[in-house]
């Protein structure tokens, strides 16, 4: 995967991360306590691997848990916080996913979070720190965000991706549904989490793989896919290096969007961009029927601001084209496939 990144484009689009998750480990710690890399599937150790991915200009990212063992039942980093911390930094890893399963109580859940981010820091080494801490509070007590900000560079909020339409769907609705409490905190140093793009698999059609692609743009999702480079399709590859909808996922003022209204058949969403842009997102529900038409007034973007007086409008996704110049009390018509999205750019005159 190393070697596609770096030699088809990937690394050039922006995707600087390959990640190993669960199930990497040997069932047991050596003798000196400290994690160890299965002897078959990694016989040069992680050191060696992480070694090899820089030298593609690449970053190497690695899977643990809170508790006492991993979600796939491999050794925890409960009461080895440091120790495993200081492992990680010593391989030259550059990012760690931290699990949440086979945690006693919340408050071994949280403590253990805190001191799993206290100790990467005390390592020096620069690591991306990607927390569960949030999905495993939820079911019992709200999350407090401000706190596992402090400690997490993002976080997952929900249940995991699985290739399905329906999946990305209820990861939509859920993120819609709980946006007021979720949308304030996103901003450079952590992020929500809605997980991984699956596009470039086999479960979504065409248009919903545009919405994955569209809506991770407008919640200002970490952008890591699970797929195989070594079998993906030209269009899959298209849309996932499309640097159009990277720039405004990664734009630079950090805000994450939300969904401005939704009827039976349509949801409207907006993040703001810098330089007062705006990006917009128009999502067909229905998943039966053709192409449908929506038509909103531009005066709902942006409280009113984005495009006053007048806005250039330019459609990003399924295709790029320029949409052409509007006034403030203009309104837009879309047509947008069942199950599609269309994406936006507004931009103040």
């Amino acid at each position: 995967m190393a070697d596609r990144m770096a030699a088809e484009g990937w690394r050039d689009a922006g995707y600087e991360f390959i990640c190993i998750d669960d199930c990497w480990m040997a069932p047991t710690r050596d003798k000196q306590g400290r994690l160890q890399a299965d002897p078959k599937r990694f016989p040069g150790g992680i050191r060696k691997l992480a070694d090899y991915v820089h030298s593609k200009g690449l970053k190497l990212g690695i899977y643990s848990d809170v508790g006492s063992k991993t979600c796939a039942g491999f050794p925890g980093s409960y009461n080895h916080y440091d120790l495993d911390a200081q492992t990680f930094a010593s391989w030259g890893v550059d990012l760690l996913k931290f699990d949440g399963c086979n945690s006693e109580s919340l408050e071994l859940l949280a403590e253990g979070y805190r001191c799993m981010s206290l100790a990467l820091n005390k390592t020096g080494r620069s690591i991306v720190y990607s927390c569960e801490w949030p999905f495993y509070l939820r079911p019992v007590q709200q999350p407090n965000y401000t706190e596992i900000k402090q400690y997490c560079n993002h976080w997952r909020n929900f249940y995991d991706v699985y290739d399905s339409w329906s999946s990305i769907k209820s990861i939509l609705d859920w993120t819609a549904l709980h946006q007021d409490t979720i949308v304030k905190i996103a901003g450079p140093g952590g992020w929500n989490d809605p997980d991984m793009l699956v596009i470039g698999n086999f479960g979504l059609s065409w248009d919903q793989s545009v919405t994955q692609m569209a809506m991770w743009a407008i919640m200002a999702a970490p952008l890591f896919m699970s797929n195989d480079l070594r079998h993906i399709s030209p269009e899959a590859k298209w849309l996932l290096q499309n640097k159009e909808v990277i720039a405004i996922n990664q734009d630079p003022l950090g805000k994450q969007g939300y969904q401005l209204s939704k009827d039976k058949n349509f949801q409207l969403w907006e993040r703001p961009l810098s330089d007062r842009a705006y990006a917009v997102a128009v999502l067909n529900q229905q998943e039966i029927g053709g192409p449908q038409k929506f038509t909103f007034s531009l005066t709902l973007l942006g409280n009113g601001l984005a495009c006053n007086p007048a806005c250039s409008i330019r459609q990003v996704l399924p295709a790029s084209r320029d949409c052409g110049v509007y006034s403030w009390i203009s309104s837009l018509s879309v047509e947008v496939n069942p199950t599609g999205t269309v994406l936006l750019k507004v931009l103040p005159l």
